[in-house]
C-alpha cells in the first residue's frame, strides 16, 4: 500500500558510523576489513534477491560493497547477535560489518515477499550527512508567519 507502514522490525547494522562505504571494501576479504570500514552506506539502492556464499537468500543493497539485508547471522555465538536485536540500546545494534541484520522472521515473511520476483528500491537513511545531502531532498521553507509566533490562518487539518 502506497505511503502505508507495513512492517517494522529492530535491525543490526555497521559497526562504525558513516554514510559512505570505503572505496573497494567490497573487494576485501571479511578478516581486511577493519572497524572503521564496517559502515552501513546511506543512500538509495536497486535491491535485489539473491544469495550468499553459504546459499542462504539475502537482498543485495550494494553489490559492488557487498552490502546485503538479510536475516540476522548467529553464527558466532560470542557476537550475541539476538540479544542484540532485542536490546533498546542502539549502540548494541551496531556489530555487522555493513550489512543489515534482521529477525529471521521478517526477513523471511516481510522483505522476501516484497523483493520477489521483481526486486525493489531499499533507503538507508543517513547517520551523518543530510537527507538534501544523501538524497537530495530540499526541506520546505518555513512559513514566515509561524516563524514570527503568529498563527496559522486556518487551523491544521488531521485525519485518521
Amino acid at each position: 500500500p502506497a505511503g502505508t507502514l507495513t512492517a517494522s522490525a529492530p535491525a543490526l547494522v555497521g559497526l562504525a558510523r558513516g554514510d559512505l562505504s570505503t572505496p573497494g571494501v567490497g573487494s576485501l576479504p571479511l578478516a581486511r576489513i577493519t572497524p572503521a570500514q564496517r559502515v552501513t552506506p546511506a543512500g538509495r539502492f536497486v535491491g535485489e534477491l539473491g544469495t550468499d556464499s553459504f546459499g542462504h537468500t539475502i537482498l543485495w543493497v550494494d553489490y559492488a560493497d557487498a552490502i546485503a539485508l538479510h536475516a540476522v547471522v548467529t553464527s558466532n555465538p560470542a557476537e550475541h547477535r539476538l540479544a542484540r536485536l532485542a536490546s533498546p540500546s542502539p549502540a548494541e545494534h551496531r556489530i555487522s560489518y555493513g550489512c543489515i541484520n534482521v529477525p529471521a522472521a521478517f526477513f523471511a515473511t516481510m522483505v522476501e515477499p516484497a523483493f520477489r520476483p521483481h526486486g525493489g528500491i531499499v533507503y538507508v537513511l543517513p547517520e551523518e550527512r543530510s537527507l538534501q545531502q544523501v538524497f537530495g531532498i530540499v526541506p520546505p521553507a518555513p512559513d514566515p508567519a509561524q516563524a514570527a509566533g503568529t498563527p496559522p490562518s486556518t487551523p491544521p487539518t488531521f485525519s485518521k
